[in-house]
């Protein structure tokens, strides 16, 4: 994953042959904090057989302002060998520094099915889709949830996207919610927000602690957007939790509502699946345990660094 300061949530992988079988040497290029992607990926690379190695490269960028230097190096890192970079963001339009890593590399991974076209059209010759998962080891059911957890309903998620507001404000009207993650000071006492960024066990204690886990698109255009799926999903189901996420089209091809999870698209209809599922206790945990199975079972990262390596994108 290369990041600069005005861009985030990219992985570069790079195995030393083509995407053949048998076990690779695997390179890792990100951030190397436990609780980013980066570390469930080589997980997930080393469950596979592979000999995985992760190299933190974000403190190089963020100095640096800029990914010139970092790409002559990778340009020589992956000289004859496989190259794939994973971008986890949607930006409209693409940045510039995106768009040069992605005609560097032999193919190029987006979390977002549109922006396949979006980029082949930037001149990325080889762009796949491929949605994010979750990491079976560090997306479960905490043993114990503290009290601070306790609440309706949770939203885990950053506050610079404003777009979530309303959606924030009409749940919070009608049950007990707290917001944590970064980028909140702006909300404090008109939101309750409860806390800021947590990973982790914390994490999962505050999935497990909420009746119902929220989730809210960042920007406008993601609810037009076929396929634009968040990790936050897959992370919810992981640790447990029942998860209401906002539809857009193609979802139930992921996860299908009142099944594995419950889909809304206006704030009147997110609030009133709250109450409907915060009266049914026993239909939250049915789908709850449903939607944990289902993720284990076809949404993992081992199920998404497969196809990587093997230079495949997701077809459901």
């Amino acid at each position: 994953m290369i990041r600069t300061r005005q861009e985030s949530s990219r992985t570069a992988i790079f195995p030393p042959v083509s995407p053949l079988g048998g076990a690779l040497r695997v390179v890792v290029v990100g951030a190397g904090r436990r609780h980013k992607n980066e570390t469930a990926i080589a997980r997930a690379a080393e469950g596979l057989g592979h000999q995985v190695r992760v190299v933190d490269v974000v403190t190089w960028t963020q100095n640096l302002g800029s990914l010139a230097l970092p790409l002559l190096e990778l340009r020589r890192l992956i000289q004859g060998r496989y190259s794939a970079f994973w971008y986890f963001d949607l930006r409209i339009p693409p940045l510039p520094d995106v768009i040069r890593l992605g005609r560097l590399v032999d193919a190029m991974f987006t979390t977002c099915l549109p922006e396949v076209d979006t980029y082949r059209a930037a001149g990325v010759g080889r762009v796949l889709y491929l949605p994010q998962g979750m990491d079976p080891e560090a997306d479960r059911p905490p043993a114990t949830v503290s009290h601070r957890y306790r609440c309706d309903v949770a939203f885990i998620g950053s506050g610079h996207h404003r777009h979530r507001e309303g959606v924030l404000r009409a749940v919070a009207a009608a049950a007990r919610l707290q917001i944590r993650g970064p980028g909140w000071a702006w909300a404090v006492g008109a939101l309750p927000i409860a806390g800021g960024p947590i990973h982790g066990l914390a994490y999962a204690e505050a999935v497990a602690g909420a009746a119902i886990s929220l989730g809210a698109n960042a920007v406008p255009e993601m609810a037009a957007l076929t396929g634009s799926v968040s990790n936050r999903m897959w992370k919810v189901m992981g640790c447990g939790g029942f998860y209401l996420g906002e539809w857009s089209p193609g979802m139930d091809a992921f996860a299908r509502g009142g099944e594995h999870c419950a889909w809304y698209q206006t704030a009147d209809e997110a609030v009133a699946l709250v109450r409907r599922y915060l009266g049914d206790p026993t239909a939250r945990a049915r789908i709850a345990e449903a939607g944990r199975r289902h993720a284990l079972a076809h949404h993992t990262y081992a199920h998404r660094v497969r196809l990587l390596l093997e230079g495949r994108g997701y077809e459901g």
